[in-house]
């Protein structure tokens, strides 16, 4: 009797405290119940209404799944999105099915949306649900709409596209950079074939740029793609041209008036003007073509042109201006001539190369340039006269010996009727009398060099005149005379002068 008390005690026990760690569960149970009322109320409509919604949930879910399942395959190919480097082709695969995906993403979205925002109301119409389950549809909705319209509609791939494309872009650098080898360039002596050799993109990184090109373009990134080859392209040039040591380019005007320097550095811009034009700026003009011809023509002109600009073309042409800003003086009108030859020389390039409307500032450039020389030019040619009359007030040398003015004439005129001189300068004549509306005859230039030995002769004999010693003017004028018989070269503007000389000698 005592154990059977005993025994129920016990029992009572263990279930007060099976009660008691009860409590809590049920306490909790009590809480999920109302988020699981909410949840099957559908459940609890009746079977009439069921029967009816169940066609129109249909007909929104599966739109819906399609776009998830879409929105799912988009993340799973970040992996293959990781690097263009290993596997272009692959990459640029990928990268199209990608597009395609957003594209479908983008087509159907706001559709599936607005098919689930019909069948929520067509449950909150017709009772289908509980309130509190058809309320908490609509902010879902109401949430994927405002998503759909916002900025986030375009990355709905969480930005994976942006990254892809901008590896594709430092892609297209990487290639352009490494295989931009600079041109080692040598200036070649008098009677040797210039030495260059030639460095084209291979075939194959061409092929990989334009494919590349396609995808960025497709993505409207066709300036950054510019930006992009402009850059590497004009440093490359410009790594070219630092071997020429072009410091003197960026010479003042006023460091040109010093006479002495002037020959050295104009003999040598028309050398590297003419290695820069045709081999440099060639190569990248081809270049551009190559790769940006599906572009279009205006284009890849323009690409060439922001190379070419941005790559020292332009100094080029400033230093020619600077030399005509330079002060006037008689040794300068040969080097003035040596820059309109050069430019001669290399029309037919220019015109070709930097045609267009995209090289605009380089054609006002060189319209200017040639325009200075040629003013400049027949300014310092129709003042020479004047300057040989202003010699006649000096004094003349105390030994009789021959005058450095005559010299320089004498040399001064041979040059000028020169095979080298003569035909530029006529050219030079024939343009400025045209801008003048008047007709230019070969005989004016014969003309006025006969009247630069005249005006020598008139210094002659007023120089001659200040020496008290008859002997010693006698002696120079003979000296003198015979200097010009002697070293003016054999041309007919000559024959009448040069019987007088003879005479006079």
């Amino acid at each position: 009797m005592f154990l059977n008390q005993r025994g129920r005690v016990e029992k009572s026990k263990a279930l007060g405290l099976s009660v008691e760690k009860a409590g809590p569960r049920l306490d909790e149970i009590n809480q999920r119940l109302p988020p699981l009322e909410v949840a099957i109320c559908p459940i609890r409509a009746q079977r009439d209404a069921l029967g009816a919604v169940g066609g129109h949930i249909d007909r929104a879910v599966v739109p819906a799944a399609a776009v998830l399942k879409v929105f799912d395959a988009i993340h799973g190919l970040e992996k293959s999105l990781s690097n263009p480097q290993s596997d272009l082709p692959g990459y640029l695969g990928v990268l199209k099915r990608l597009e395609e995906a957003l594209k479908f993403l983008g087509e159907n979205c706001g559709m599936a949306i607005q098919w689930l925002a019909d069948i929520v109301e067509y449950l909150e119409d017709h009772n289908a649900a509980d309130d509190r389950f058809v309320s908490g549809l609509k902010k879902g909705v109401k949430y994927l709409q405002e998503l759909e319209a916002g900025e986030e509609k375009g990355c709905l791939d969480g930005g994976l596209l942006e990254v892809a494309l901008e590896r594709l872009g430092n892609e297209f650098h990487r290639l352009l950079t490494e295989n931009s080898v600079p041109l080692q360039m040598s200036l070649p002596t008098l009677g040797e074939q210039a030495s260059i050799a030639p460095s084209p993109l291979p075939v194959a990184v061409i092929q990989k740029l334009q494919a590349i090109l396609g995808r960025l373009i497709a993505n409207n990134r066709l300036e950054k793609c510019i930006s992009i080859y402009v850059e590497v392209r004009s440093l490359n040039v410009r790594a070219s041209l630092e071997a020429l040591n072009l410091d003197y380019l960026g010479i003042s005007v006023s460091e040109f008036n010093n006479v002495s320097n002037i020959e050295s550095y104009i003999s040598k811009w028309a050398k590297h003007l003419e290695f820069s034009v045709k081999y440099l700026f060639e190569t990248e003009y081809k270049l551009c073509n190559d790769i940006f011809e599906r572009m279009g023509l205006e284009v890849w002109k323009s690409c060439f042109a922001e190379t070419a600009g941005q790559a020292g073309i332009l100094a080029f042409l400033q230093f020619g201006k600077t030399v005509t800003e330079s002060k006037k003086d008689p040794i300068k009108l040969l080097k003035l001539l040596d820059i309109f030859a050069s430019l001669s020389k290399l029309r037919l390039d220019f015109s070709r190369l930097f045609g267009g409307a995209a090289c605009t500032e380089i054609q006002n450039l060189t319209r200017d340039l040639i325009k200075s020389v040629i003013e400049r030019a027949c300014e310092i040619f129709w003042e020479l006269l004047v300057q040989v009359e202003i010699q006649r007030h000096t004094p003349p040398p105390s030994d009789g010996s021959v005058l450095r003015v005559v010299t320089f004439i004498t040399d001064y005129c041979n040059q000028l009727l020169g095979d080298e001189y003569k035909p530029i300068l006529t050219q030079v004549l024939v343009i400025e009398r045209s801008w003048k509306n008047e007709k230019f005859q070969e005989r004016i230039l014969i003309v006025e060099l006969l009247n630069l030995v005249k005006a020598i002769e008139l210094n002659l004999e007023t120089w001659s005149k200040a020496y008290e010693d008859a002997v010693l003017s006698y002696v120079f004028l003979m000296n003198n005379h015979w200097h010009l018989y002697k070293h003016l070269k054999r041309h007919e503007a000559w024959e009448p002068a040069g019987r007088f000389l003879v005479k006079r000698a």
